[in-house]
């Protein structure tokens, strides 16, 4: 259950009472990320991310705030996407005040001292080059880029080494002032709270926010008429990839169908690919297909890790795999394990305050409208197999597919017929 409150500026409240748990998570999410930034800022939703963490007017040291929540054994983080930006801070619940105090000053009383800047943008630059040390990590960022290109949707996160170098205080404050406003933001409060109690509290905290209307960004254009690869030379022990297609936007019902069939083929241990892949023929530790629905795009995707050799093996493989679902319509039995795995994460995962306060702010931001738990499992168990394999002919066609290749030698990749 939850509650929802809208105050007169716009900013929305929503308060997620949970019995049986000792903790509290105020999570704060701010409709803003990459793509809002224009080229010559890209990174910098990510880098005011970093920065609110560098120093408030109330804890003008980086130290004074991590104390703080440290002193009472609590949690804190904050996160950039392409579509959003969020804070928050995980208590027991009596100390939901100082959570509620905490994640208001860093998010809207942030001094942005030159100093701490220069710090930050060195902190920046080393996570851009771990990301791309980090083929696991950054294979994933690559499929996006190949999929998007030289749009928003398709820039890194974390910026560049060279548009991070050019970011300035100046245009920090100017991007806090155009985008961190009431009605672009949400505040979700998950614990051992009391809804009634909590909005006074709310309106206090947050009565420094800043009115003014939602901002737009750019729609993002998908213009693909053929196969289309990207490859990233880098020196590694394992070739790695990404194959996979676009897909359905997150206001699309044929989502649910997909998030089945991402666990057919590769979702858990027990599916297709990672039977095929790992367990029957040994060719790779990692394997996994997943889809991301968000609100103008979306994709399905198998990632996994290979010898430099197999690479051509391991397309045919995923391609076999892709083309049988689309061609046979998977079994009730099938259909029923799928149903059930996503049921049960999902109820797993929401014994949990951060998740709960997860589920439903994101929900409200990005779609403006919160299906409980227990109507989107109705919708998953909604879902036939003749949908599912309906759903794969509408996706799995020769001119949809992607490939991304992160890898020392690009040979093969170029003769590769996908």
């Amino acid at each position: 259950m939850y509650q929802k409150t809208t105050f007169q500026n716009g900013l929305r409240v929503l308060t997620c009472p949970m019995i049986n748990t000792r903790s509290v998570t105020v999570l704060i999410l701010v409709r803003t990320g990459t793509k809002y930034e224009e080229r010559e800022e890209n990174g910098i939703s990510h880098f005011l991310e970093h920065m609110c963490f560098r120093g408030t007017k109330k804890r003008p040291h980086p130290l004074d705030i991590s104390q703080e929540i440290d002193g009472v054994g609590g949690m804190f983080n904050a996160f950039t996407s392409k579509d959003w930006t969020g804070y928050f801070v995980k208590v027991d619940f009596t100390h939901l005040k100082l959570a509620l105090d905490v994640v208001s000053d860093i998010l809207l009383h942030s001094i942005f001292k030159e100093e701490e800047i220069e710090k930050e943008r060195g902190v920046i630059i080393e996570e851009i080059k771990m990301i791309e040390d980090t083929p696991t990590h950054y294979i994933e960022d690559l499929w996006e880029k190949l999929l998007y290109k030289d749009q928003p949707a398709g820039w890194d996160i974390a910026g560049t080494k060279e548009t991070v170098s050019k970011i300035k205080r100046e245009n920090l404050i100017n991007y806090v002032n155009k985008f961190y406003q009431a009605k672009n933001t949400v505040v979700g409060i998950a614990g051992r709270v009391i809804s009634k109690d909590i909005i006074p509290l709310v309106k206090d905290y947050f009565s420094d926010i800043k009115e003014g209307g939602e901002r737009k960004k750019i729609k993002v254009q998908e213009p693909q008429k053929e196969p289309e690869r990207l490859f990233f030379k880098k020196e590694t022990q394992q070739t790695h990839l990404a194959l996979g297609v676009r897909a359905f936007n997150i206001f699309d019902k044929r989502k649910y169908a997909l998030s089945l069939l991402a666990t057919i083929l590769g979702g858990n241990m027990s599916s297709r690919l990672f039977q095929e892949l790992r367990e029957k023929r040994s060719l790779a530790y990692y394997v996994s297909t997943h889809f991301e629905s968000n609100p103008e795009t979306g994709y399905i995707a198998t990632y996994t890790g290979i010898d430099h050799k197999k690479i051509n093996e391991v397309v045919g493989l995923i391609l076999k795999e892709y083309e049988k679902i689309r061609n046979e319509t998977p079994s009730p039995k099938e259909v029923n394990q799928a149903k059930e795995y996503l049921k049960g994460r999902l109820r797993l995962s929401l014994e949990e305050s951060e998740t709960i306060a997860s589920f439903y702010t994101m929900q409200e931001l990005l779609e403006e409208k919160i299906l409980p738990p227990e109507e989107k499992i109705k919708a998953i168990e909604k879902v036939t197999p003749l949908e599912i394999k309906e759903v794969s002919q509408e996706i799995f066609k020769k001119e949809k597919l992607n490939l991304a290749v992160i890898s020392p030698k690009e040979g093969k990749i170029k003769t590769l017929k996908i």
